[in-house]
């Protein structure tokens, strides 16, 4: 079914739906369906829409295609544990309980795809055609046996799909976009606005003495989880890869040299050729042109011209064997002569008169300036080889209590210890820990494990793998004030700077409000003022934050304000704003209405559908839920 949804997206409508989906749809089974959510049945499907069942099986294949594509795009495994951190269960119940709505609502109304529909969208897709555009049964049934999917489970799956978007286009279609909130989004995108700013640097707080030991203590009990050091943990790390269980000074020489003669190609600069081509319907009037080529009756470009083609049509461009699309014509091309016209060649096009109207030669680096990459290469082939072997028996001798660093020895592998690490990867100074391996997931695995705990290994982005044991864990706690008095004493410095700046901004705002000049309040502040024009909504210009613009943006005009500024402070006035005349036919307005219009189409297929699935009934089934997703029972 995902497989469909995909294809389906292309659309703008199919994408409406694929991101309701995984988004709002949760919201409203949330709320209309929470009656049913939790309640199973006596039913062995997992969920079920009115009468439409969603069966274990497709629950199962459908969570196991999504990790799947995950672990691809983030050249990781989930574990269980972080899938359900993501949410993404209930991701693929929530796709799944969309898809089955539909599916019941398109029955309840009679909508059905004919045959010749479905087979025209198969048709037009693009993963289905051959070489020349056009529709490949062969490219259809490779594609499909690749996903392991049928062609009638496909066909089927196709018209369902075809039958949800007809509805989804049914609710959705011509839906009107009110002129007055075009003209809204319009001022909104499109306003500009000028202001009269000055910044206030952390010099205008004046001097600010040392605080007392008294203000230190207040400042510090008040703001104590401020200075709590993070829990830290010590641990021991085996790493096991193909990188470390490589052995380049093992591969025999004849082994390098053998792999060097079957990929000299990989070792310098491939030759290339000029080569021209001319296509015939049949080898017979292929042969009929070389005969008259050979014989000084015609010349190949005479022929070409007589075949229609002008030369760039004839000429296939300076390439090299790989580049060549057809095997045969790059087998004929690269072992003709230079300058000589090929016997008539079979090709997937046809049949191919070739010449070759140039040849640069290619070259090799020698075998002793490439046999370290060779070697390289082929210890970790074998290391990768015998990584589920290595990996065995390790975990043999974990499950027999061997410390990590005993079996690190015996193995000769890297054994990684980390001093006190914090969540984040850093040290009890703050300062990052270098060498931790894959550390997003590494990080995240330690801080959910416990000491002495018999910890699952880790497989890493080069499909290796790391064990882990935690050795120490220091629990967060309050730093003691004679150890951070000095952060303590700037932090109460810098809060004491924030402070006077921020009633030296009231003060400038309350005197611009009252109608004095920028310059003159500028001046009493022993700053500049200046003008900025031509400020757009959420973007930073001329030294103003996005932050400071958005604060602009917030204060009518004729109106001051001021906004933090690093570790000054902006205090500035809005002098003026301009809105251009809306112009309903202009590109930019039709853009700004289709993105409202799919928003508004966005809604309304989330209330329609929600609606659907509160008059239907949605039950869940979580026993069998969390079975069907590897759970618990």
């Amino acid at each position: 079914m995902l497989q469909g949804f995909r294809a389906a997206s292309q659309s703008w409508l199919g994408k409406i739906v694929v991101t309701i989906v995984f988004g709002m749809l949760i919201v409203g089974l949330a709320i209309f369906g929470i009656g049913d959510i939790f309640r199973g049945g006596g039913s062995n499907a997992v969920a079920t829409v009115g009468s439409t069942q969603i069966s274990t099986e497709a629950v199962r294949t459908a969570y196991q295609n999504q990790l799947q594509r995950l672990a691809r795009q983030t050249r990781r495994s989930l574990t269980p544990d972080q899938a359900r951190a993501l949410g993404l269960d209930r991701q693929v119940l929530g796709h799944l309980i969309t898809e089955a709505t539909l599916d019941q609502k398109t029955r309840e109304m009679g909508l059905r795809v004919s045959d010749a529909a479905v087979i025209r969208l198969i048709q037009e897709e693009p993963a289905f055609k051959g070489p020349d555009g056009n529709f490949s049964v062969d490219a259809f049934r490779d594609t499909l046996r690749q996903a392991g999917l049928t062609e009638a489970g496909f066909v089927q799956e196709q018209r369902a799909v075809a039958a949800r978007l007809q509805l989804a286009e049914a609710v959705t279609a011509d839906l009107p976009v009110p002129l007055a909130a075009r003209e809204a989004i319009h001022r909104y995108n499109a306003e500009r606005r000028s202001a009269a700013v000055m910044t206030l640097p952390e010099s205008a707080a004046g001097e600010v003495p040392a605080p007392t030991d008294e203000e230190i203590t207040a400042f510090y009990n008040d703001r104590k989880s401020a200075f709590r050091a993070p829990e830290t943990r010590t641990v021991s790390l085996l790493v096991l890869d193909p990188a470390a269980l490589a052995k380049p000074d093992a591969v025999p020489e004849a082994d390098a040299r053998a792999r060097y003669e079957a990929e000299q190609g990989k070792f310098g600069t491939p030759e290339r050729r000029t080569i021209q081509q001319i296509v015939f319907p049949n080898e017979a009037d292929a042969a009929a042109a070389l005969e008259r080529i050979r014989s000084g009756a015609a010349t190949f470009e005479a022929v070409a011209t007589e075949r229609g083609l002008d030369a760039k049509a004839l000429d296939l461009g300076t390439v090299t064997r790989a580049e060549l699309y057809d095997p045969a014509v790059a087998e004929a091309a690269f072992a003709l002569a230079p300058e000589t016209v090929s016997a008539p060649v079979q090709g997937r096009f046809g049949s191919v008169l070739l010449r070759v109207a140039a040849v640069q030669p290619g070259s090799v680096r020698p075998f002793d300036e490439v046999a370290g990459q060779i070697r390289a290469e082929i210890a970790r082939e074998r290391a990768v080889d015998g990584l589920d072997k290595a990996h065995d028996a390790v975990e043999d001798e974990r499950a027999g209590a061997k410390p990590l660093a005993d079996i690190a020895k015996e193995r000769g592998l890297p054994l990684i210890a980390l001093p006190a690490v914090d969540a984040q990867g850093r040290d009890k100074q703050g300062n990052p820990v270098a060498g931790i391996p894959d550390k997003d997931t590494t990080l995240a695995a330690l801080f959910r494990s416990e000491m002495g705990a018999d910890n699952e290994a880790l497989r890493t982005r080069d499909g290796g793998y790391i064990w882990y044991d935690v050795t120490h864990v220091d629990p967060a706690h309050d730093k003691p004030l004679d150890e951070v008095r000095d952060a303590v004493a700037a932090q109460w410095k810098a809060d004491e700077i924030g402070r006077r700046l921020s009633a030296k901004a009231r003060e400038a705002v309350e005197r611009l409000d009252k109608g004095e000049a920028v310059e003159a309040v500028a001046a009493s502040l022993g700053v500049e003022a200046q003008e900025v024009a031509d400020l757009a909504r959420n973007r930073g210009k001329d030294g103003l934050s996005t932050e400071t613009v958005g604060r602009i943006f917030a204060t009518p005009v004729g109106k001051a304000g001021s906004a933090a500024a690093g570790s000054g402070r902006v205090v500035f006035r809005v002098t003026g704003a301009t809105v251009p005349a809306f112009v309903a036919t202009a590109p930019a307005a039709g853009g700004v209405e289709q993105q409202y219009r799919t928003a508004l189409a966005d809604d309304i297929l989330a209330e329609y559908l929600a609606d659907v699935q509160k008059q239907a009934g949605v039950s869940v089934n979580e026993a069998l839920f969390r079975r069907a997703i590897g759970g618990e029972s």
